[in-house]
């Protein structure tokens, strides 16, 4: 019988020696050997087929790949009774390994439905502007011919203009984009001799010729003391007249109150926008607008001086701007008939005005159309009664009117007069290519819009108007305000400390997805001289009441379509989670080639947005010859986020 182990030095094959073996030892010790033969075999056929692992260059283990290992010379060749290792698929456990021991749940068939429409519209958008993104990724993107240097995509699309014939409807002024696949394919171009802009405040009273050279009626306005041209300068000289019409119209009706009652205000005009220039030293912001060279491309000299002003159009569809956007319509010989087709163009301009708000109408005395001024002044008389707005002071050719606070006027006058208030129904914040219509806008019966406080404790006092806005959240939209003014205070600071943007001769600024305007809020508080136009995309939501209330000014626009406005308009361009989301609708490469023709010349783009979006945009810009930088966001550089900065060289 064979011993058991033991302590002792006598060893197992010095016992089985000294033992006679007997015919049973024999068969135990068959059987013993059977089993252990046995067992090898069983072991080697079901050896674990997971792969090796190995310390990499750097001492920290790797998975081992067999197939990288078999392509080094110094790499072992597998034993003949290894089998071929198959990759395996599952969840990753807590030591890292795959594991299969995981339960699948049940999942939404909508949502994966979603996920597969989301690739084929992404698919299709990239199919219909495939050349784009080709030359961006492939090659450098090439100039436009000269002829485009103040390109406005969908203002100058010949084809679809062409097919309007009346002038007086405003059809031609209204945004007529190229078709899809017509767009935009290359870098429109600076006009010849082009510098550098003139900073601010100095830009205010000159400003390069050779920058707007086609600003036909600036030879028009010599010999009326607003503009005169001195060597290669256009000059804006301080017209006494100008400050007397201001100090008029505050005598008039001293509850204007320029810069704390009235904070927004609208300009419609053909002037050099001296108006709102002037209204800036009383803490006014005012947006000049006026259709394309309708008024002889001043718009593109108002923005080149840095006044804010947008290429805009009274005309069949309503205004990019919100409900009660202004607290003051101004309008001096802006060649506008506002008593056409029952007046639809006035009743636009209501539905723009904040309740209580005034409507400033100044006409230029002439002996020639004296006759047609009493006539127009007949009508006006008549039209704005009908809509409630009171004569508050009318001297010479300055009238002045008020909206009403309420709809008290109007549901307790005669049920016949014409027109009519809006249906219930009608959204007035609806406005991206929204017809006009014939009817009076209601005002919100909760009085939202109505009491805004005065400037500047607006700017940060979240607004009545914020519990409106059509989003998921609901109790916490007072919060969500103050978190976004707090985070972009931070953004801002940093940028400030980090990159002295208030030292930049920033101007023109456009933050691209606005939202609550926090970015402009905070540039307001770090003292950065600029005006920002608050773009605010249709794919989100709508927030430009809110950005109104504030004492701010923005815009609806789709990004996957042009912006209305000449080319180097912006200093700045910020774009914070645009473009991961426009991506789905749009092809992005369209998006930073319109980026490029509105950006100055020596202009910066902030761009902060996933690591995925932000390489494809990278590469994109280096296309347009744009100087780019790439850095970690605030959350540290494991961070999804980062920040794109490019610059425009001259």
């Amino acid at each position: 019988m064979i011993a058991p182990f033991t302590s002792s030095s006598v060893s197992l094959h010095d016992q089985i020696s000294s033992t006679s073996l007997t015919p049973m030892s024999k068969l135990a010790k068959a059987v013993a050997f059977f089993l252990l033969l046995f067992s090898l075999l069983f072991f080697v056929k079901h050896l674990p087929t997971y792969p090796l692992t190995t310390p990499n260059e750097k001492g920290h283990l790797s998975f081992f790949n067999p197939n990288t290992a078999a392509a080094s010379p110094f790499a072992r060749p597998p034993p003949r009774w290894a089998k071929v290792v198959v990759e395996r698929t599952g969840i990753i456990d807590e030591m890292g390994f795959m594991t299969d021991d995981f339960v699948v749940g049940e999942f939404d068939e909508g949502l994966i439905q979603s996920m597969v429409d989301d690739r084929n519209v992404g698919a299709e958008i990239d199919g219909r502007e495939s050349n784009v993104t080709r030359i961006a990724r492939d090659e450098k993107f090439v100039v436009c011919d000269e002829s485009m240097s103040d390109y406005i995509p969908c203002l100058d699309s010949l084809g679809a203009i062409s097919g309007f014939v009346s002038v007086e409807r405003g059809d031609k002024s209204e945004r007529h984009c190229p078709e899809i696949g017509m767009g935009l394919e290359c870098l429109v171009p600076r006009p010849k001799h082009y510098k550098i802009h003139i900073p601010w405040p100095k830009s205010r009273d000159e400003v390069w010729f050779d920058n707007v050279p086609n600003a036909r009626p600036a030879e028009e306005k010599v010999g009326q003391n607003w503009i005169s041209r001195k060597d290669d300068k256009l000059i804006f000289p301080r017209v006494e007249a100008q400050v007397q019409y201001l100090n008029h119209i505050s005598k008039m009706v001293p509850e204007i109150a320029f810069g704390l009652r009235t904070r927004v205000v609208l300009d419609i005009g053909c002037g050099v926008t001296s108006f709102g220039a002037s209204l800036m030293e009383q803490n006014v912001t005012t947006l000049s607008v006026s259709p394309k060279d309708f008024c002889g491309n001043q718009i593109q000299v108002a923005l080149e001086r840095g006044v804010p002003a947008m290429v805009a159009a009274f005309g069949t569809h309503r205004l990019p701007y919100p409900s009660q956007a202004f607290e003051l319509i101004h309008c001096s010989e802006c060649n506008i008939n506002w008593t056409r087709d029952d007046g639809i163009l006035l009743l636009e301009a209501n539905r723009m005005l904040r309740a209580g708000g005034y409507f400033v109408w100044a006409a230029q005395p002439s002996n020639n159309y004296e006759g047609n001024l009493i006539h127009q002044w007949e009508g006006m008389a008549d039209l704005t009664s009908r809509l409630c707005w009171e004569l508050m002071k009318k001297e010479e050719y300055i009238a002045i009117w008020q909206k009403p606070m309420n709809n008290s006027c109007y549901v307790t006058r005669d049920s016949k007069i014409q027109p009519s208030l809006c249906g219930i129904d009608d959204d007035p914040d609806d406005i991206w290519y929204v017809k006009s219509k014939a009817c009076i806008t209601r005002l919100p019966e909760n009085g939202y819009g109505t009491n805004v406080t005065s400037w500047p404790a607006r700017l940060h006092f979240p607004q009545d108007r914020l519990h409106s806005i059509k989003m998921d959240a609901d109790t916490s939209r007072k919060e969500l305000y103050k978190a976004n003014s707090k985070y972009w205070n931070e953004i801002v600071r940093g940028y400030v400390v980090a990159f002295h943007i208030d030292k930049m001769n920033l101007r023109n600024v456009m933050d691209m997805k606005a939202g609550y305007g926090g970015f402009a809020a905070a540039l307001l508080d770090f003292n950065v001289n600029c005006w920002v136009m608050n773009v605010v995309p249709v794919s989100g939501s709508n927030t430009l009441p809110v950005i109104h209330d504030r004492g701010l000014i923005g815009v609806m626009h789709d990004w996957c379509e042009p912006f209305d406005t000449y080319p180097r308009t912006y200093d700045l361009l910020n774009a914070a989670g645009l473009f991961s989301v426009e991506q789905k609708r749009c092809n992005i490469s369209s998006i930073m080639l319109e980026m490029d023709r509105i950006l100055r010349p020596d202009g910066r783009v902030y761009i902060r947005d996933t690591s995925v979006v932000i390489d494809e945009l990278q590469e994109i810009a280096k296309a347009m010859r744009w100087v780019t930088f790439v850095f970690d966001s605030g959350e540290g550089p494991h961070s999804n986020q980062k920040l794109l900065t490019c610059e425009k060289r001259l």
